[in-house]
C-alpha cells in the first residue's frame, strides 16, 4: 500500500473509453497468440493483468460514486454510460480468456498460475457470448433503475421525509404506536411502487431467461450457477441443504421469536412488533458516526496489529461512507480498489445496531481484501461470493468481545446477533428457493411468484407470517420486493447462508480457542480465491455446510449459548 495515496475525495474521476479498451484488449489477445516462448505468453498475462487492474479501478470509482448520490447527473451518466459499456468490455475481456485456454503454452501457465484460473475461464466462456450483449445491457439498465427506485423512496413520517434505511429505527423503537405508524407509512410506501418493482423484475427475468437460452441452457439456474462461479456444488446439494435449515433452523427461530414476545409482554403479535426485542428497547450503539468509528479503532487495536494498522488506514483514507442521506443507495457493500490497493466501505447508519453490524461485516471483507491484495493474479484475490462472506460474517463474532464499546449493555446485543444470525438462515433459505422457482418459472405472471413467495414464507418462516395480520404488504406476499439481491445478483443470497454456518463454526471454535480460530481465519483470508468454497473451507480445516450432520452439530452449541446469557 502506497503511503502517499490521496484520500478518497481527492481521487482523479476518469471515465474510460470503451473504444481505447477494446483496442487495448485486442493488442493484448493479439500477443499472446502470437508469443514465441513459454515466458513471454506468461510476461503478457501479466502485463494484462496489471492493466485490467487500472480498469477496474475506474469502472468501481465509477460506481461507489454514483452509489453515494445517485441524483448526481454527471455520476449518472457516467454510471449508465459504465452499465452500457461492461458487457461489451466483458465480451473484448473473454477474447484475451480464450487465447490463454487455447494457447500451446497453456502447461506452462497453469504451472505458473495454477489449473483453477483455467476452469474459471471455462465458467466465463461458458456463461457469456458477445450475442447476449444486448441482453446484458438490458439487464444492467434494469437493475440500474431498480436502484434508483429504492434509492428515490421518500416516506413522509411526523412531519418529515425519510429514505428506507432511515425508517428503521422508527420500527424498532420502544413505543409501540411509533412502531405501528412508522410501519404502515413504509409499507404504505413500497404499496405505492410495488407495481413498478413487479414490472422491473419481470423484465428482469425475461431477458435472464433469453440470456440463459441464447447460450444453450435449459434455463437461467443452469446459467445462474455458472455466473456464480459454483464450482464444487450443485442445486441438489443446495435443496438437501436448505432442508437440513428447515427441519433443524426453523424450529430454533421459532422458538427465539416466540421468547421474544414474551419478553416484550406483547400478546397479539403484529409485523410492526418483530422488531423490539427487549422489553426496555433495542440495544442501540453509543454516540454518533465519529464515536464509532473511534470505538472501532479501539477493539482493532486490541484485536491484532493487522486489524489495527488496517482499520486506521481505511479512517485516514475517507474510504468508508457511512451515514445514509437522501440520494444514496440503500444497504452496505464493500468493494476493492486494485490500483491502490485499499478497500472502500459504504453503508447506511440509522441508529441502530445495525451500524455496529457493518463495522464488523464490511470490515471482515475489506480485510481479507487486504490480506489477499499482494497476489498477483487478479482472479486469485477473492474468492467466490459465499467464500466472501465467511470473512465478513465470522468477523463479526470475532469482535464480540469488544462490544462493551460501543453498548451500554454489551450482553444483549450478544444475544441479539445470535439470535438474529440463527434467524436469518430460514429467510436467507427462502430467498434460494425461490429464485430457483422463478428461473425455472419464467413465464409466470407477479402474481403467481407473489403467491409462491407465500408458500415458501409458510414452509420457512410459518413464525413470521402469523404476524401479517393488518400488513397487506406483507401477506400479499411482497416481502421480497426491496431484497436487492434479488434483482441485481441472481442466486446471490443462499450464498450469506453457507457464510453464516461457517460463521457459526468460528464462533464455537473462537469460544473454545481463541488462538486457534484467529490463525485459521488469517489462513482462510490469505488464501483469497485460490480455490473454490468447499475445498477453501476444508483447506482451513472446517466442515462443508453440505456435509451431513454438520447443521445440527453447529446449531446445538449455540442454542447453549443463548440460553448462558443474563437478559436481566
Amino acid at each position: 500500500m502506497s503511503k502517499e495515496l490521496p484520500v478518497f475525495e481527492e481521487w482523479p474521476f476518469k471515465v474510460p473509453s470503451i473504444k481505447v479498451a477494446q483496442k487495448k484488449l485486442a493488442a493484448f489477445t493479439e500477443e499472446l497468440k502470437n508469443a514465441k516462448s513459454e515466458k513471454e505468453a506468461l510476461a503478457i498475462v501479466k502485463k494484462k493483468a496489471k492493466w485490467s487492474d487500472s480498469m477496474e479501478n475506474e469502472f468501481t470509482h465509477i460506481s461507489v460514486l454514483f452509489s453515494i448520490d445517485t441524483k448526481n447527473k454527471k455520476y449518472e451518466k457516467a454510471m449508465t454510460r459504465l452499465m452500457n459499456d461492461s458487457p461489451i468490455y466483458e465480451a473484448a475481456s473473454l477474447e484475451f480468456s480464450k487465447a490463454m485456454k487455447e494457447s500451446k503454452f497453456r502447461p506452462y501457465l497453469e504451472e505458473k498460475l495454477g489449473s483453477f484460473i483455467f476452469q474459471m475461464i471455462d465458467f466465463r466462456l461458458k456463461s457469456f457470448d458477445e450475442k447476449i450483449i444486448p441482453e446484458a445491457q438490458k439487464e444492467n439498465e434494469l437493475t440500474m433503475k431498480y436502484d434508483a427506485l429504492i434509492a428515490g423512496a421518500e416516506i413522509e413520517f411526523r412531519g418529515k421525509t425519510y429514505n428506507l434505511p432511515q425508517m428503521g429505527k422508527f420500527m424498532q423503537d420502544l413505543d409501540r404506536e411509533t412502531r405501528k405508524e412508522a410501519s404502515k407509512a413504509y409499507y404504505g410506501y413500497l404499496s405505492t411502487i410495488e407495481d413498478q418493482i413487479e414490472d422491473i423484475y419481470d423484465q428482469l427475468v425475461k431477458v435472464r431467461d433469453q440470456m440463459a437460452k441464447k447460450l444453450g441452457f435449459k434455463n437461467y439456474v443452469e446459467l445462474g450457477y455458472i455466473k456464480m462461479g459454483r464450482y464444487d456444488y450443485t442445486p441438489e446439494m443446495v435443496a438437501s441443504y436448505r432442508e437440513q435449515i428447515r427441519e433443524y433452523v426453523t424450529p430454533v427461530a421459532a422458538k427465539i421469536l416466540k421468547e421474544q414476545f414474551k419478553r416484550t409482554g406483547i400478546k397479539n403479535p403484529h409485523i410492526y412488533d418483530t422488531g423490539l426485542e427487549f422489553k426496555e428497547g433495542n440495544p442501540l450503539p453509543m454516540g454518533t458516526t465519529q464515536d464509532k468509528i473511534e470505538a472501532a479503532k479501539k477493539m482493532y487495536d486490541a484485536l491484532s496489529p493487522e486489524t489495527s494498522f488496517f482499520f486506521r488506514y481505511m479512517a485516514d483514507h475517507h474510504v468508508l461512507d457511512l451515514e445514509a442521506k437522501p440520494g444514496k443507495q440503500s444497504g452496505g457493500y464493500m468493494t476493492y480498489f486494485p490500483k491502490y490497493k485499499i478497500p472502500f466501505i459504504f453503508s447506511n447508519f440509522n441508529g441502530t445496531s445495525g451500524d455496529v453490524d457493518v463495522l464488523t461485516h464490511e470490515f471482515g471483507h475489506a480485510f481479507q481484501a487486504y490480506m489477499a491484495r499482494n497476489i498477483k493474479v487478479p482472479e486469485y484475490r477473492s474468492p467466490t461470493m459465499e467464500s466472501c462472506e465467511i470473512h465478513s460474517m465470522s468477523m463479526e463474532f470475532i469482535a464480540e468481545p469488544w462490544m462493551d464499546l460501543f453498548f451500554e449493555n454489551p450482553t444483549k446485543y450478544r444475544y441479539s446477533h445470535l439470535a438474529s444470525s440463527i434467524s436469518f438462515l430460514p429467510y436467507g433459505v427462502t430467498v434460494d428457493e425461490f429464485q430457483h422457482w422463478v428461473y425455472e418459472h419464467p413465464e409466470a405472471t407477479p402474481a403467481e411468484r407473489d403467491a409462491e413467495w407465500v408458500e415458501l414464507e409458510k414452509k420457512y418462516t410459518p413464525y413470521i407470517v402469523a404476524t401479517y395480520k393488518d400488513c397487506e404488504y406483507r401477506a400479499k406476499g411482497h416481502r421480497w420486493l426491496t431484497q436487492g439481491h434479488i434483482f441485481s445478483s441472481p442466486f446471490y443470497y443462499i450464498d450469506y447462508t453457507l457464510a453464516q454456518v461457517m460463521a457459526f463454526q468460528f464462533f464455537n471454535l473462537d469460544r473454545k480457542n481463541h488462538e486457534l480460530a484467529w490463525k485459521r481465519y488469517l489462513n482462510i483470508c490469505k488464501m483469497g480465491g485460490k480455490y473454490p468454497f468447499v475445498t477453501l473451507v476444508t483447506k482451513d480445516h472446517m466442515k462443508s455446510p453440505f456435509e451431513p450432520g454438520v447443521m445440527k452439530k453447529t446449531i446445538a452449541p449455540l442454542v447453549k449459548v443463548l440460553k448462558s446469557y443474563k437478559l436481566d
